[in-house]
């Protein structure tokens, strides 16, 4: 394992003067302790009091960010006909029927989110092996399979992302860069705290939040007050 640097060891000393952030302070702390000189992401891990072995209890979904994640997603089209044209006027990075199932089937995989008309998913779903362990498979939860490919391309570019309870019973998701001001960085995580709350399921029992932290992608992290946290949302 890679041994930290002196400056990350630094902050990660400063950061143990708190047992639990605030948000915004979790936020500040983070952009005043830049390790790295690059627009970092800065990410949200949710530890939820669920059993992801249960089908009944795997928490997943999407929700649009209103500042956006600070990173322009790559988005492709599986469609035919007017459906591409749609989805090329829309914004998608390449849409296409046959020939993109054989290209990515080739091992092209430059994209980051896979949307499908329905009448298509049955040639799609050829792509399961290679889009299913990467997260790409197109999915009716998460918006990424419908007819409506012009509004599910601009909800992708414009910051609606997806997210999915782990086997470990965590959601990991970016909300912004290091770019970002606090206030952006609070909305945008609220927003997405506020969705994954109301996705409790109504077979998990006790607590819920369990735990819930911030980190840069090269800094430390930051354990985040839940009681504050659960004073913010609606």
């Amino acid at each position: 394992m890679a041994k930290h640097g002196k400056k990350f060891r630094a902050v990660s000393e400063k950061a143990k003067g708190k047992e639990t952030y605030e948000l915004a302070e979790a936020f500040a702390f983070l952009k005043e302790n830049q390790i790295s000189k690059f627009n970092e992401s800065i990410d949200i891990a949710m530890r939820l009091g669920v059993n992801p072995r249960h089908a009944d209890q795997i928490v997943r979904g999407t929700v649009s960010l209103p500042h956006g994640t600070g990173k322009t997603k790559r988005v492709i089209v599986f469609a035919q006909g007017e459906k591409i044209k749609e989805a090329e006027e829309a914004g998608a990075d390449l849409a296409g029927g046959d020939d993109l199932i054989e290209k990515v089937q080739g091992g092209w995989l430059e994209f980051d989110v896979a949307i499908a008309t329905p009448d298509f998913m049955g040639k799609v779903g050829r792509l399961g092996r290679i889009l299913g362990p990467r997260g790409l498979m197109p999915n009716p939860k998460t918006g990424t399979v419908t007819m409506d490919v012009a509004d599910a391309v601009r909800d992708v570019k414009g910051g609606k992302i997806a997210f999915r309870v782990d086997k470990s019973g965590i959601i990991h998701a970016s909300i912004g860069r290091i770019s970002f001001s606090v206030e952006q960085l609070v909305e945008n995580s609220i927003v997405l705290f506020e969705t994954v709350n109301k996705l409790k399921p109504a077979s998990a029992k006790g607590t819920y939040l369990l735990n819930i932290s911030t980190s840069s992608t090269m800094g430390v992290g930051l354990k985040l007050d839940i009681p504050h946290i659960v004073g913010l949302l609606r």
